[in-house]
């Protein structure tokens, strides 16, 4: 027997619920039998425990069942919006006496988050505060917030729970997890990062991971409150973007790459083109005249790759007066420096590497990746002819993100790539919250790019070579 007896109108939306048997809602456990005979608590003080979440898992299936699957596909998001919900207080009115006022509302919200949103993760999207989301399995969900982690209350309901929720972002720009293709990368509607992977490759339940990107964009101000570097080394590296001097960001994962590439990519001359290419958009260049492209995975039946060296060559077709790749990871480093190297300057890419040093290992290596046999001192030499500021980042202890080192390379000497370090970061231990302190140093060492900038126009004064311990001075109008 139905135990929701119902009546639909002439459009088939309309609920008209007209009896309910109170023996057939099961009933909270550990719950009095009528809500009246408390006071109603706050929503925000209502957990969802097993009891409602077995709630929950009934009534999110008698949505589904009441909903007219024929007229879905027809329903602009608004309606679809209120139609759910108009279908879920009906649904928690028939338990009334069973529910409190402020559980009814957490399960509509719940069931509406689970539908339209992310579920649980909805409260924790909404603090702009956190950076980094990690799921390991349903009951256990960690964030970031100010470069520390920290383990949250938010738990799902089941391993499906958690696959719904990625399977419906993957689903809207195209993409699908399940069984036979466990892995995915997808982009949520904020330009957060989502990746995830699920049994039977992940063993003890689904793991997720969300970087999140804030609304509002970094600025050269806010790295210079946040101490991440040193005024003189942020003049020097935008006269090196004025100056059309090419530039390669290198980091590890979480160091802040891309937002040092977001700040230096405002120093662009508002009258050039740029190309930017991304395997997951995240950078917000402000200039006029910015082409963006993104790359894509290959469908279901292997077919349809777009990778970042199909797009570097294309964009080399487009007439750029800049390229910026999101990150080289492959091949594509190949056709970067060749971009680079015929009418490109002022370019500038990432890659994952733990000193400056290493990032030119990192680019031979990537270039070696192109499939073509040539001698390492070719490869070498297109790299040093190509790549002409360095610049290192790195999270230290405590969360702390800085520039900790800038170098420039200089030419070859015989074989091998030459470098010195122009600044640098030195730390002398941890602070009383046991987050890494130190000084910025200049080396002393004049850059041999100095002949571009003049040529460009753009003034460079000499006291930032000077050797010295750096001023953290941030002007007035930024301390504000």
């Amino acid at each position: 027997m139905d135990w929701l007896s119902r009546k639909r109108n002439s459009n088939g939306k309309k609920i008209n619920v007209e009896t309910a048997s109170q023996e057939e809602v099961p009933p909270l456990a550990d719950q009095p039998a009528s809500a009246e005979a408390e006071e109603p608590a706050p929503p925000a003080a209502v957990e969802m425990d097993e009891g409602l979440n077995r709630i929950k898992r009934d009534l999110h299936q008698q949505v589904i069942a009441e909903l007219d699957l024929t007229s879905i596909g027809n329903m602009q998001e608004q309606d679809l919006r209120f139609e759910v919900q108009q279908i879920t207080q009906e649904l928690c009115r028939l338990r009334s006496d069973f529910l409190t006022a402020a559980e009814q509302e957490v399960l509509i919200n719940g069931i509406m988050d689970d539908v339209f949103g992310l579920g649980p993760l909805e409260s924790l999207v909404a603090d702009s505060d956190i950076t980094d989301i990690l799921i390991n399995g349903p009951n256990t969900v960690y964030v970031e917030r100010f470069g520390n982690l920290s383990l949250t209350d938010v738990k799902f309901m089941d391993d499906a729970h958690v696959v719904s929720i990625v399977q419906r972002i993957a689903g809207r720009i195209g993409r699908r997890i399940d069984e036979t293709n466990p892995m995915v990368d997808a982009r949520l509607p904020d330009g957060s990062r989502l990746n995830a992977i699920i049994p039977p490759l992940a063993l003890d339940g689904p793991l997720v991971s969300i970087r999140r990107f804030g609304t509002r964009r970094f600025a050269s101000s806010d790295l210079l409150k946040f101490d991440s570097i040193a005024p003189d080394m942020l003049e020097f590296l935008a006269a090196c973007i004025k100056a059309r001097v090419n530039v390669l960001i290198s980091g590890g994962t979480g160091s802040g790459k891309t937002t040092l590439l977001n700040v230096l990519s405002s120093f662009i001359p508002a009258e050039e083109r740029v190309a930017t290419i991304e395997d997951a958009a995240e950078l917000q260049l402000q200039q006029p005249h910015v082409v963006r492209m993104e790359t894509r995975p290959a469908n279901v039946e292997g077919k349809g790759e777009v990778t970042t060296r199909d797009l570097v060559r294309n964009a080399l077709r487009m007439r750029p007066d800049r390229i910026v790749v999101g990150e080289c990871r492959g091949a594509e480093a190949l056709d970067m420096l060749q971009a680079m190297n015929t009418g490109h300057e002022g370019s500038m890419t990432t890659v994952h590497a733990n000193t400056t040093r290493d990032a030119t290992s990192r680019l031979e290596m990537m270039v070696g990746m192109a499939g073509f046999d040539v001698p390492i001192w070719t490869i070498r030499r297109q790299i040093a002819s190509a790549i002409h500021i360095v610049v290192q980042v790195a999270r230290l202890v405590g969360g702390a993100r800085k520039v900790v080192k800038i170098s420039e390379i200089t030419g070859m000497e015989g074989d091998l790539i030459s470098m010195h370090d122009l600044f640098e970061f030195r730390q002398h231990g941890l602070d009383e919250n046991r987050r890494a302190k130190g000084s910025f140093y200049a080396t002393g060492l004049r850059p041999h790019c100095l002949s571009r900038m003049e040529d460009a126009g753009v003034e460079v004064p000499m006291y930032l070579f000077e050797e010295r311990v750096l001023e953290m001075r941030v002007p007035e109008e930024i301390q504000k």
